[in-house]
């Protein structure tokens, strides 16, 4: 007897579907653009929750501020470098169909006696509009980026933001805010270091400054200095001498309940050569905390290899071997004067805080403390 057919037998299969992702709505899409004395970086991201989603992002060495120290204008040639990152910038915006943006420069724009004929030819060629943004409002965006990382038991904060021309330091007392609404407490702080906080307990701001000393204009300074050890130590020196109007800078802070947060190449850099990576894995750093000692010990490695070393170092490399000493300066001078067990290390920062500060403006974000 044959074996009986069962049902649906040679049947043609339910084909599955599989949709195309649909493409984001542009409104609600925002980006933002960082154009440093060393770097252009832009996000486009869209809100998602409390947070955002990344959908394309930017990164080119450009060195706008090249030359900057020695004649105070940008040269023709870094001019031209940036101007052809910023294309492909246009292109990402174009491509997204992105409306919300804020595209800002910071220090070597700042500085530049030609900084006006500059912006003005960026909108000539790529048809961006470029802000020169204050040293408090880039101190502030900072801050707000890096308000996930602070700890509920944190009293004392000191953000640290290691830029290409220049160094923002805010110090926070965070001693009479409930220890849960302390990271939130950090995020009001995105429309102002002085302000009424209305209902909520608030964040005080014990002092901010910004040293126009960043890894490329410390390096300038002592160019000329062969002697690989004399020149870490002179610049260290030299950028301690800056902080002198810094009123934190005369106070001796215990470690207790004190969190540094570092934001920049440097730390991320240092953070990455302390866990061994080959390659520099976001998702390891991001959030990482070290100890003074533990810095201490990588900036040691950092003199101990010598320049040639350094170059050959995976997580440096040759273009940026001079430029993670003087960060290394900066950060090893912070902890000297100010040591820690808790330095969170921040895979961000002003593109960051320039996304939270469009999206909260608009409302768009949940849950949002502000």
């Amino acid at each position: 007897m044959a074996p009986k057919r069962p049902n649906g037998a040679g049947a043609f299969p339910i084909s599955v579907e599989h949709p195309v992702p649909t493409p984001p709505d542009p409104s609600a899409l925002y980006a933002a653009l960082d154009l440093g004395t060393n770097s252009c970086r832009m996000l486009i991201a869209q809100p998602k929750g409390s947070q955002f989603h990344v959908v394309d992002s930017f990164s080119k060495s450009v060195q706008l501020g090249q030359g900057l120290e020695q004649t105070g204008k940008l040269s023709r040639a870094s001019m031209a470098r940036t101007i052809n990152a910023m294309r492909v910038c246009r292109q990402k915006l174009q491509r997204h169909n992105v409306k919300n943006m804020r595209l800002v420069a910071t220090e070597a724009c700042r500085r530049a006696r030609n900084s006006n004929y500059f912006i003005q030819q960026v909108k000539r060629e790529t048809g961006l509009t470029l802000e020169i943004i204050e040293p408090e409002e880039e101190a502030r965006l900072a801050v707000i980026s890096c308000a996930p990382l602070v700890s509920t038991t944190t009293n004392q904060l000191l953000v640290v933001d290691i830029g290409g021309g220049s160094t923002e330091l805010v110090w926070i007392d965070l001693s009479n805010v409930p220890e849960r609404e302390r990271p939130r407490a950090i995020m009001r702080l995105h429309s102002g270091f002085r302000q009424d906080p209305g209902p909520f307990a608030a964040a005080k701001v014990v002092d901010w400054i910004s040293v126009p000393l960043g890894v490329a204009t410390l390096r300038d300074q002592f160019g000329d200095v062969e002697d690989d050890s004399a020149r870490f130590a002179l610049m260290s020196w030299f950028f301690e001498e800056s902080l002198e109007k810094f009123a934190p800078s005369a106070q001796e802070q215990v470690r207790e309940g004190f969190q540094i947060v570092g934001t920049s190449g440097t730390v991320t850099t240092v953070a990455a050569s302390h866990l061994g990576l080959r390659r520099y894995d976001r998702t390891k750093v991001d959030g990482l905390r070290m100890t003074s000692d533990q810095i201490d010990a990588v900036i040691h490695s950092y003199l101990k290899q010598g320049e040639a070393g350094r170059k050959a170092d995976p997580r440096i490399g040759k273009d940026r071997q001079a430029l993670i000493m003087s960060g290394a300066a900066i950060l090893q001078t912070l902890i000297r004067l100010w040591p820690t067990d808790r330095l969170s290390v921040a895979d961000r920062g002003l593109r960051e805080g320039l996304l939270y500060q469009q999206m909260s403006a608009h409302g768009v974000l949940e849950d949002a403390p502000y």
